[in-house]
């Protein structure tokens, strides 16, 4: 089986690359961009830093800093009117997103839907984006989705609480840069939770059903920058040589699901994103271990691998050693990080468990289970998000 990979064109990976974007526009001929952010990274003066580098360089530039935590269908529309209204000195003609994954996912798919005229919903899954709109650079101020580089956005529909995936090379950035530098004043807490987003990406996109040779080197080699270093980085959030592994991690990690597609977790984690508001990495990290458990013994040697490269297992572990590392693992990290359950992050325990069968249709209905080693039944996926609760 082939796979298709789509990366940007233009990847500026290093201490220093934000300051390179003048140089990357003038590569895409563009000199009047919208940057698309949010109020938190102007209050820290990330945004200042972007804006003076184009003044110097006499470019033109406007701010959309209307964004929001898992994006609605609601802020995108709102972005993509800034869009097409241009600005004083005319038509936008590139779009720069500098934020975590929720803004750059809003830009991309504002992008799209301002040059084609469709819904997000019309755009969705099983619906395949073709390349359109305004060219995007991304840059990403946390080190866990990996939305840089994919190919892949997710959008909440407000009306009915749920989250679309959308697909395809028209989400695909024109450029991207990576600059570690940009995380070092990341919080603990989401530190944490888009690391282990990141982890979670390396590992799903190694025991896909839709797992190839060119994503597995990616996801292993993800998981074995990103494993060593993320609690240092969650402790020690100054550590220059562990903030570079993590966000070189979390970027091979999203070209590798990129290519290769996630699995159960994200697929269980976005209807907990959308009913309960849990940020989606952390989501993910709640799910984590309860979904690799049940999966464990459907992809026996790539959990294995998986255990290996994060550092879990030794060289001469075999495969059941390395599993039971990985569990014991998994929930180290996830206790060293803090995570909470979803009883500990203060959801009401009655409409959780009201809400189990629309998050079942609703993960079943994502595609992403059908990926999973163990493809689950709509009663195991039921019992799943049961096990998760406390």
């Amino acid at each position: 089986m082939s796979a298709n990979i789509s990366i940007p064109p233009i990847l500026q990976i290093g201490a220093g690359a934000l300051g390179e974007i003048a140089p990357i526009l003038a590569r895409l001929g563009c000199s009047n961009p919208l940057i698309v952010s949010d109020t938190v990274l102007g209050k820290i003066g990330l945004t200042g830093q972007l804006t003076a580098l184009l003044d110097t360089a006499g470019l033109a530039h406007a701010l959309f800093d209307g964004t929001e935590p898992e994006p609605s269908d609601a802020c995108v529309m709102a972005g993509v009117q800034a869009l097409r209204a241009g600005s004083p000195r005319g038509a936008f003609d590139a779009v720069i997103a500098m934020g975590g994954g929720s803004v750059i996912d809003t830009a991309k798919v504002m992008a799209v839907l301002a040059a084609s005229g469709k819904t997000i919903r019309e755009i969705a899954v099983p619906a395949v984006v073709a390349p359109v709109g305004l060219p995007v650079i991304a840059i990403p101020t946390t080190a866990g989705t990996g939305s840089e580089v994919t190919r892949v956005a997710v959008i909440t529909e407000a009306a009915n609480d749920e989250k679309l995936l959308c697909m395809g090379p028209g989400l695909v950035s024109a450029a991207a840069i990576i600059d570690f530098e940009l995380t070092l004043g990341l919080p603990p807490r989401t530190t944490a939770d888009t690391g282990l987003d990141a982890l979670t990406h390396a590992i799903e996109a190694h025991v896909s059903a839709r797992a190839n040779p060119f994503c597995d080197q990616q996801a292993l080699a993800a998981m074995r920058l990103i494993g060593p270093n993320l609690e240092t980085v969650y402790t020690d959030p100054q550590n220059r040589p562990a903030r570079e592994a993590v966000m070189l991690g979390a970027t091979l990690a999203g070209i590798a699901f990129s290519g290769a597609s996630v699995a159960l977790v994200h697929g269980m984690s976005r209807p907990i994103g959308a009913h309960f508001h849990v940020p989606h990495g952390l989501s993910n990290a709640m799910l984590l271990s309860k979904v690799t458990e049940f999966s464990l013994a459907a992809a026996p040697e790539r959990y294995a691998a998986c255990s290996h490269a994060i550092g879990f297992a030794d060289a001469g572990d075999d495969v059941g050693a390395a599993h039971a590392k990985l569990m014991a693992g998994l929930n180290r990290i996830v206790a060293a990080l803090e995570v909470p359950t979803l009883a500990g992050f203060g959801i009401d325990r009655g409409r959780y468990f009201e809400m189990i069968p629309v998050m079942v249709e609703q993960a079943l209905a994502s595609g992403s289970p059908g990926n999973n080693p163990r493809v689950p039944t709509a009663a195991e996926l039921a019992g799943l998000y049961e096990a998760v609760w406390g």
